[in-house]
């Protein structure tokens, strides 16, 4: 039985608009993490994870984050 599951990673623009930066299947282990992280790379960003969303009707964990400045 397999228990992936689709992620969608939501950017929280600073205008308050969301744009989809990465959809893509995660295995339970990679889900249970998020219990023990605070941040997320993909593309050669880093993000901050802020809150997630199970999301029944498109059976898709959705998770908002924002990106991180590097000064």
């Amino acid at each position: 039985m397999n228990n992936d599951i689709a992620v969608i990673l939501l950017e929280k623009l600073p205008e308050g608009d969301l744009r989809q930066i990465d959809e893509r299947i995660w295995t339970p282990g990679m889900v249970t993490s998020l219990e023990h992280v605070n941040y997320i790379t993909v593309g050669g960003s880093e993000y901050e994870t802020l809150e997630g969303r199970l999301n029944l009707d498109k059976g898709k964990l959705e998770i908002l984050v924002v990106p991180v400045r590097n000064e």
